[in-house]
């Protein structure tokens, strides 16, 4: 199906999400690959923060750590979320050559070498990183299995419920190779601080399983039931900016 673009905040030229061109990405030899290093013990609660759930890490100390890739810095690891659509004909916020996919999982660092909190990270240019994982349909994902679980504990706004020892690395595809750009948060405010990594090997997630994330609500408890159907953001232009991929043939598996 085609994408609509939508015009970006006003003097904001670093806008996201963005379609991938692949023919357009720019191999650059000095990316280096990923370095992930997530400790399972660090996984704190998961959260239903009104327009999609949240696992939240403890980021007080780097155990669990992004760097190398396109950074120059440690980045901790502060929590991932999805975002999906009414139906799984779209869902995804980035989209490759066009395509869109049923959703996206992004997993959200802020760097800890620069800045002392999460908070002051956002307000600098180089402040986040957030690795993007698009989720495409097929065997039922055994790592989101176990946080569907969880979903029946937080169903209505602002609910919680621990979860503890959850391994992040279980969400990443085999090969990380990766597109590149600088971007922003694709929720109000839209600030500018993000420095993207968009993975180019899709991870599977079945029907049934996303319909479990449609079913999560907007509204509390003590509210009529709204449920969270889509929660993506319309592209943005990429107003001049490169996008960099860290492998020579594009190696993109849809």
């Amino acid at each position: 199906m085609g994408v609509s673009v939508s015009s970006p905040a006003q003097n904001k030229p670093r806008q996201s999400p963005i379609n991938i061109t692949i023919r357009k990405a720019k191999y650059d030899s000095s990316l280096k690959p990923l370095c992930v290093q997530y400790d399972p013990t660090t996984s704190r609660r998961l959260v239903n923060v009104g327009h999609c759930f949240n696992l939240e890490f403890d980021d007080s100390s780097d155990r669990s750590v992004l760097s190398e890739g396109p950074l120059t810095s440690f980045y901790r690891l502060r929590q991932f979320h999805f975002h999906w659509g009414s139906s799984d004909r779209d869902g995804s916020e980035h989209v490759i050559d066009g395509k869109t996919y049923p959703a996206e999982l992004h997993i959200v660092h802020w760097n800890s070498e620069k800045y002392g909190s999460f908070e002051e990270a956002t307000k600098n240019c180089d402040g986040l990183a957030v690795v993007a994982v698009l989720l495409k349909i097929g065997d039922a994902n055994p790592a989101i299995q176990s946080l569907i679980d969880h979903l029946d504990e937080i169903k209505t706004r602002s609910k919680e419920c621990s979860l503890a020892k959850f391994n992040a690395t279980d969400l990443l595809p085999k090969d990380i190779i990766y597109w590149t750009y600088l971007g922003s948060l694709t929720t109000s405010p839209f600030l500018e601080c993000v420095t993207w990594i968009v993975l180019q090997e899709a991870i599977t997630v079945s029907s049934e399983q996303l319909q479990h994330f449609r079913e999560l609500r907007c509204s509390s408890e003590a509210e009529k039931p709204e449920f969270v159907l889509e929660n993506h953001r319309k592209l943005q232009p990429l107003e001049g900016r490169i996008i960099r991929s860290s492998c020579k043939n594009t190696g993109h598996r849809p």
